[in-house]
């Protein structure tokens, strides 16, 4: 092949393809004709490349085409999505509109572990014979007076936020995630999590401390137990869909509610660090208790326009936090 030959008959169009890469850098710069014109200019210059590096040594030639291809590709194809814009959709639209989808569920997770909580601790404060039963005299006494006060500042703050953050975390993810075993997992994790609060809080109120026990949960007890809830309910609408996936196949509805999930997952990790900062640094402070709460009452109230404002405006809008639709795959067509 005579390479200048070649050169000679083709260097009009890498001009050309050249001229529309600029231009296509620049916001609407390209009609609709000549977009066309760039992706066929870009096909027979790759072709072009091709023949070059199969039939010519020439390294400034193909050094030339590649560069240009690779520049007309990044055009045609379009330049990936910035990190941050993936951050900013989770954060302003995926996690909201997930949760909001949800919320009958952890609603409800929440109304019946609290209700089981209460019911136990009015039964546990009223029968000093379940207290007995529950615990040795002395050991009530020690938990009481000094173990349940003490578990929130016998520790350095960091160290104890970092602890707390990965134990709930856990929770949170094993409440989520075993929700597909029929949500039965779910529900003890939340019955286990409701006894223990009723407990203790039954044995604080027959010691005539309910004053601080509530001045110790509520200001990062709000915002744990609702990260909590909100991971059972997305857990129990996972176990579900097992039960009924509706139009879809179970698979297809699985993998649906499953990337869902795993986006209330991560999300709920920022959620729980910030209750673990709270429960590390606010709940053990010397700041008077209506203080303390008035911390945990701001985070939640704060989560709660998060996830309900945002999730309605996004549900309004048709999203659903599933991947983007060019990000899922293919899915079989379903009858009505």
């Amino acid at each position: 092949m005579d390479i200048d030959v070649f050169v000679a008959a083709h260097r009009a169009e890498w001009a050309r393809l050249e001229e529309l890469v600029r231009r296509a850098g620049r916001p609407r710069q390209l009609r609709g004709a000549e977009v066309d014109e760039l992706v066929a200019l870009y096909q027979r210059t790759a072709t072009h490349l091709s023949v070059v590096q199969s039939r010519s040594p020439d390294p400034l030639l193909i050094g030339r085409l590649s560069t240009l291809v690779a520049r007309a590709r990044a055009a045609v194809t379009g330049a990936g999505v910035p990190a941050w814009r993936d951050a900013a959709r989770f954060l302003v639209i995926t996690f909201p509109v997930v949760v909001y989808r949800a919320r009958w569920w952890w609603l409800g997770a929440a109304l019946g572990s609290l209700l089981v909580a209460f019911a136990l601790g009015v039964w546990v404060d009223l029968h000093p014979q379940v207290q007995a039963a529950i615990a040795a005299p002395a050991e009530v006494k020690r938990l009481v007076e000094h173990d349940f006060a003490n578990y929130y500042s016998e520790n350095p703050a960091g160290s104890f936020a970092a602890r707390v953050w990965t134990n709930n975390a856990w929770v949170a993810a094993g409440t989520l995630s075993l929700g597909v075993f029929l949500g039965l997992p779910t529900l003890w994790i939340l019955l286990q999590n409701a006894t223990n609060v009723g407990v203790a809080g039954g044995l604080m109120a027959a010691s005539g401390r309910s004053e601080q026990f509530f001045g110790l949960i509520l200001p990062h007890g709000m915002l744990e137990l609702t990260a909590v809830f909100v991971a059972a309910g997305v857990g129990l609408r996972l176990g579900w869909t097992v039960v009924d996936p509706g139009r879809r196949s179970r698979l297809d509805a699985l993998a649906t509610e499953g990337r869902a999930a795993f986006s209330v997952a991560l999300g709920l990790v920022l959620v729980l660090l910030v209750s673990g900062a709270i429960e590390a640094f606010v709940t053990p402070s010397s700041l008077p208790t209506w203080g303390r709460i008035g911390v945990g009452l701001l985070a939640e109230t704060v989560f709660l326009a998060w996830v309900l404002i945002l999730g309605r405006r996004a549900a309004v809008a048709g999203e659903t936090g599933d991947l983007l639709l060019g990000q899922r795959p293919d899915v079989a067509p379903v009858v009505g």
